[in-house]
């Protein structure tokens, strides 16, 4: 499994692309240049590797499309994902349609997260981490991990 580290900044042209900085080209394993970009969560948007991307799809796939909410999931998290790859210049054109969803202007963020990469404009990004006090951040983990084997 790939493991993403590190936060990234990045700069997008007037056409929408940005350079994938060589600290995250690095950590691809040899020849990798295809990904899928998607909706975040949160105003973001999601870079997968394609390999990663097929394994989701995999266990999406096995849903029950009988539920509504399977339905509505599906329709909130494949709507507009496209496949993007590597220019010859080692840059990534953003869709127009997902770039508008998170908001993002000249000055990104690109920020790991494990198995993908999170795609953020810079101001929300900063924003999101200065909204959240220590207190909250030690509580939210203590929710998250309970239970859970911490190294």
């Amino acid at each position: 499994m790939i493991g993403f580290l590190g936060e990234y900044e990045a700069t997008l042209d007037a056409k929408g692309r940005f350079l994938l900085p060589g600290g995250l080209k690095k950590q691809l394993p040899e020849g990798e240049n295809r990904f899928v970009i998607s909706r975040g969560f949160e105003k973001c948007l999601n870079l997968y590797p394609v390999k990663t991307w097929e394994g989701l799809t995999e266990r999406i796939s096995k849903l029950n499309d009988f539920d509504p909410k399977v339905r509505q999931f599906k329709l909130l998290f494949l709507g507009g994902a496209t496949e993007v790859e590597l220019d010859t210049a080692g840059r990534i054109l953003l869709p127009p349609s997902l770039k508008e969803h998170a908001g993002l202007s000249k000055d990104i963020v690109l920020a790991s997260n494990v198995d993908k990469i999170n795609i953020w404009d810079a101001g929300k990004y900063k924003q999101f981490f200065e909204e959240f006090s220590s207190e909250a951040f030690s509580s939210l983990a203590q929710q998250v991990m309970a239970g859970g084997e911490v190294v």
